[in-house]
C-alpha cells in the first residue's frame, strides 16, 4: 500500500514576502565569493534588479554583498 502526503502539508502554503535587490556597485576587485554571490542572486550588470524571495538564505547572501547592493521591500 502506498502513503499518501499530500494532506499534511499542501494545505498551508504560506506567501513569501518578495524583495527586490539591485546592483549599484561592480564585483570587480572584491573577493571572488562576493562576485560568485552576485551572480548566485541573478544579478548581470549594474543597476540590474531581480525579486528574490524573503528568506533567510537570500538575507545571508544580501548580508555578504551589503556594500554592492540595495534592497527594497
Amino acid at each position: 500500500m502506498a502513503k499518501t502526503t499530500a494532506g499534511k502539508g499542501a494545505a498551508k502554503k504560506q506567501t513569501l514576502k518578495m524583495l527586490t535587490v539591485t546592483l549599484v556597485r561592480s564585483a570587480i576587485g572584491f573577493d571572488r565569493t562576493q562576485r560568485l554571490t552576485v551572480q548566485g542572486m541573478g544579478l548581470r550588470k549594474i543597476r540590474h534588479s531581480v525579486e528574490l524571495p524573503d528568506t533567510p538564505e537570500t538575507r545571508g547572501m544580501i548580508l555578504k554583498v551589503r556594500h554592492l547592493v540595495t534592497v527594497a521591500e
